[in-house]
C-alpha cells in the first residue's frame, strides 16, 4: 500500500517535531535535521524514535 500524500504533510519527526521526507523507495521516511530513517511497514509509517534507524547505515542496508 503506498503512502498518502495528505498523510505525509502531517506527519513530524517525534524526536524533533522537523518534517519528513520519503526516502526513493518509499519503505522510509527521512529526517533530515535528526539524520534518522523511520521504516514504514505494510503501507504504515513506525514513528517511534526506537525504531529510527541512522540515515547513514539506512542507505549502507540498500
Amino acid at each position: 500500500m503506498p503512502l498518502d500524500e495528505e498523510m505525509l504533510k502531517l506527519l513530524a519527526c517525534p524526536k524533533c517535531k522537523g518534517g519528513l521526507l520519503p526516502c526513493p523507495d518509499r519503505d522510509g521516511l527521512l529526517c533530515a535535521a535528526c539524520e534518522v530513517v523511520y521504516p514504514v511497514r505494510d503501507g504504515i509509517p513506525v514513528m517511534l524514535v526506537e525504531e529510527s534507524v541512522p540515515e547513514a547505515q539506512w542507505q549502507g542496508s540498500r
